[in-house]
């Protein structure tokens, strides 16, 4: 796996080159289900599931830390007539936004997510353990996390991140998260070693 910002730069001028990657199959399942409001989609590389959720006219905030994946993830949103703006970091964005795409380039690593301020945050394909805490924080009431990435499982298969620091421990997503209600829960070690955790923020006073 990539680890500087010009290797992730490299990795997504080839990704690029093919044609889109289709969306996680578990956003495509529970689409439906997701919330509608603004989102926030981490790591979202060349916007598979930026564009997707902003074409149910949905406002997302889609943030990272390569500059070339979000010049790209801007193209194709405007081949698909999407709003695009270029945000100048994290700003807690109105109830009533609708659809459009903001585009934020930042090192996660040192990114502050603004608190009570998005109804859906999607993590899909990257682990930063220190960000679990703010994803909790930067969820409204009632807002959902959607996470999947790799598992210790992934070192029996090919490709996919190897190194252990990059991925989780059997079981450890689902403790990851105490203030939030599990929805739904699964591991997969079959071809690919993934967890998957869908969770929701408690409403204010429950």
């Amino acid at each position: 796996m990539p680890h500087s910002q010009s290797e992730w730069d490299a990795k997504h001028r080839l990704a690029a080159e093919a044609p889109p990657s289709e969306p996680a199959s578990i956003v495509c399942e529970l689409l439906p289900l997701l919330p509608r409001g603004p989102a926030l989609d981490i790591a979202c590389g060349i916007g598979r599931h930026a564009l997707l959720l902003a074409s149910r006219n949905q406002h997302v905030a889609a943030v990272d830390y390569s500059g070339v994946a979000l010049g790209i993830l801007e193209v194709r949103a405007h081949g698909q007539h999407v709003r695009v703006k270029r945000g100048d970091g994290f700003h807690p964005p109105g109830r009533h936004l609708h659809g459009g795409l903001e585009l934020i380039h930042t090192n996660l690593e040192e990114a502050q997510l603004p608190e009570h301020g998005y109804d859906l945050i999607l993590c899909i394909q990257y682990l930063q353990r220190s960000l679990f805490p703010q994803m909790v924080r930067a969820l409204r009431p009632d807002g959902v996390l959607l996470l999947e990435t790799f598992t210790q499982a992934q070192m029996e298969f090919s490709g996919g991140p190897q190194n252990p620091a990059f991925l989780l421990e059997s079981g450890e997503l689902r403790q990851a998260f105490p203030m939030l209600r599990v929805l739904f829960y699964r591991e997969l070690r079959a071809g690919v070693g993934i967890a998957s955790l869908v969770a929701k923020k408690p409403a204010k006073g429950s």
